[in-house]
C-alpha cells in the first residue's frame, strides 16, 4: 500500500508539474503577445508622429505657403476648435520659411466665442509678424462663424459658385405646452431665482423672457457687425442686407466686398504669396486616438490589467 501511495503521490505531484509548465507557457505565450502589441502600437504611434512632422518640415529648405484647414461645425470639442486652428497658426508663424498662410474655410459656423478666439488670435499674430500675410480661401461654404474668422485675414478669396454670409445669430428650441395636455402630463418646474426655468420647452413663453434673449441676441449680432467691418472696412458695399442673416454666392460676394477675389488656395499660394509649395500645418487628432475610441476604453483597459497581471 505504501508503494501504491507513493507511486499515486508521484502522479499527482508529475501531473501538476506538467500542468503548472503547461500554465506557464501559456502565459508566456499571452504576454509576449501582448508586448509585441504594445510595441507594434508604439511604432506605429512614432510613426505617425515622425509623419506629421516630416509633412511640416518638408518646406524647411524653402519658402512656403503655410495651410491651416477649417471643417466643419466650430466649437469646442469639434475638429474646428479654436484651440486646434490657433495651435496650426502658431506653429505657421513659428516657421522660418513660412511665406504666407492661407486659411482654408469650409465650414457653416458654430460657436461665437470659439470664432472671436480665433479673430483675435489672427488678428494678434498678424500685428506681431507683418511680413507674413494671411488669407482666407473659402471652398464649399463660409457663414457665419466660419466669416467671423475669415474676416480677420488680410484679404478673403473664394470659387465664384461658394456659399458666404449668414452674418446674424440664431438661437432655436422647441415648445410641447400643448402637447402634454394633451397627454395629461402635469410640468412640475421647482426653481431659485424668477428666471431659472428660462424657455422651459414644457411651460409656456413669457413675454418678458423673449424680450431679454432677444436683448443678447441682438447684442451679439452688433458685435458679429462691428468684426466684420472692422474687418472688411470701406470694401464692403452699403447694404443692410449684407447684416440680414442672407447668403450669397461667391460671385455675389465679390460684388458687395464680402470677398475680394476669385481664387482657390493652390492660384493664391502661386500668384499671391509667392511660393508655391504648400505645407500643411492644421492640427489633426492622430489616428492612434481614433483607433482608441474605436475599440473603446474597455478593451484597453482589458489589455493593461492582463499586461499587469502577468508582470506581477
Amino acid at each position: 500500500m505504501t508503494q501504491e501511495s507513493n507511486r499515486s503521490d508521484e502522479q499527482i505531484v508529475r501531473e501538476i508539474a506538467r500542468e503548472t509548465v503547461s500554465e506557464l507557457r501559456k502565459t508566456r505565450r499571452w504576454r509576449n503577445f501582448f508586448y509585441s502589441l504594445f510595441a507594434l502600437y508604439l511604432l506605429g504611434f512614432f510613426a505617425i508622429y515622425l509623419g506629421n512632422n516630416l509633412s511640416q518640415m518638408s518646406g524647411i529648405g524653402e519658402k512656403h505657403t503655410a495651410l491651416i484647414d477649417i471643417n466643419g461645425v466650430i466649437a469646442e470639442n469639434a475638429e474646428a476648435s479654436a484651440d486646434n486652428i490657433v495651435t496650426g497658426l502658431r506653429a505657421a508663424y513659428k516657421n522660418s520659411n513660412t511665406a504666407g498662410i492661407i486659411l482654408r474655410i469650409n465650414s457653416p459656423g458654430g460657436s461665437p466665442v470659439q470664432a472671436g478666439y480665433v479673430n483675435d488670435e489672427i488678428k494678434r499674430l498678424r500685428k506681431k509678424h507683418p511680413e507674413i500675410p494671411v488669407y482666407a480661401v473659402i471652398s464649399d461654404i463660409c457663414a457665419s462663424g466660419g466669416y467671423y474668422i475669415a474676416a480677420a485675414a488680410d484679404r478673403i478669396f473664394a470659387d465664384k459658385a461658394s456659399i458666404v454670409g449668414s452674418i446674424g445669430v440664431v438661437m432655436a428650441g422647441f415648445g410641447f405646452v400643448e402637447a402634454i395636455d394633451k397627454l395629461g402630463v402635469e410640468r412640475r418646474l421647482l426653481t431659485a431665482g424668477e428666471n431659472k426655468g428660462l424657455l422651459d420647452p414644457f411651460s409656456p413663453v413669457k413675454a418678458e423672457e423673449v424680450s431679454h434673449l432677444s436683448g443678447l441676441l441682438e447684442d451679439i449680432h452688433q458685435q458679429f457687425i462691428g468684426i466684420v467691418r472692422e474687418g472688411r472696412g470701406d470694401k464692403l458695399k452699403e447694404d443692410e442686407d449684407i447684416f440680414s442673416g442672407l447668403i450669397w454666392t461667391g460671385e455675389q460676394s465679390l460684388d458687395i466686398g464680402l470677398v475680394d477675389e476669385l481664387a482657390s488656395s493652390s492660384q493664391v499660394a502661386r500668384e499671391v504669396i509667392g511660393a508655391e509649395e504648400i505645407v500643411d500645418f492644421t492640427r489633426r487628432e492622430n489616428y492612434l486616438d481614433r483607433f482608441a475610441r474605436r475599440i473603446g476604453s474597455a478593451m484597453v483597459e482589458s489589455f493593461y490589467t492582463h499586461t499587469i497581471m502577468q508582470l506581477r
